[in-house]
């Protein structure tokens, strides 16, 4: 198979927000909805991947439906200025540098359940805007992760693309999708089973595989 692009995965394939994330969020727990159990990076582990409202109702399970929408948008936009004010390295090594080599030779997408502005803060903290050819999350449209993936296919006309995430989640995603799954091992998990495409250990594998 020659691969023509490349489709990445966020949270548990470029960087690992989850310190910064769980601090953003717990300070806005503790200001509007005091008795929501606080959250940490293990925590947070196992939830990135999903969608936010699943998120929501997996770690505010106290809080009604109305209430679990409105604290997941302040924590998203706690986690946003965190993150852009961050002067921690929390990017994977080689990962920005390997995009760029990456990109000169093939387009160089992403695809993420996250929230609407969350792929524009990943894209400038890491300054990868001018390598990454266009991007989707379930945050602009509500679409599952595998439609999404589907979506960039059809409009960057894609023909053999594949798809490098962590999850479970990603995995099922590509199979939604008919997109080969590369698993980045180093992430935050796992597929359930072997019939991956490839799994790479290190993001800067994932240039042996071109």
């Amino acid at each position: 198979m020659k691969i023509d692009s490349i489709i990445l995965d966020v949270d548990g394939t470029i960087w690992d927000t989850t310190p910064v994330v769980a601090e953003a969020w717990n300070s806005t727990i503790d200001v509007i909805y005091p008795q929501v159990p606080h959250v940490t990076a293990d925590i947070l582990k196992t939830q990135f991947g999903k969608t936010m409202d699943v998120i929501a109702d997996n770690l505010f399970s106290v809080l009604n439906k109305e209430d679990k929408s409105i604290l997941m948008k302040n924590c998203c936009e706690a986690e946003q200025k965190a993150l852009l004010e961050n002067k921690k390295n929390i990017t994977f090594e080689g990962v920005v540098e390997s995009i760029k080599r990456i990109a000169e030779k093939i387009p160089v997408f992403i695809v993420s359940n996250c929230q609407s502005g969350y792929i524009e803060v990943v894209v400038e903290k890491n300054n990868i805007k001018e390598d990454i050819k266009d991007f989707e999350c379930f945050g602009n449209n509500g679409n599952t992760k595998g439609e999404n993936i589907r979506l960039i296919v059809n409009r960057n006309g894609l023909k053999s693309p594949v798809y490098v995430g962590d999850t479970q989640g990603d995995y099922e995603a590509c199979k939604q999708a008919g997109v080969p799954f590369v698993w980045a091992a180093y992430g935050f998990g796992k597929p359930e089973d072997e019939k991956y495409f490839a799994k790479i250990d290190s993001f800067t594998e994932l240039e042996k595989l071109l």
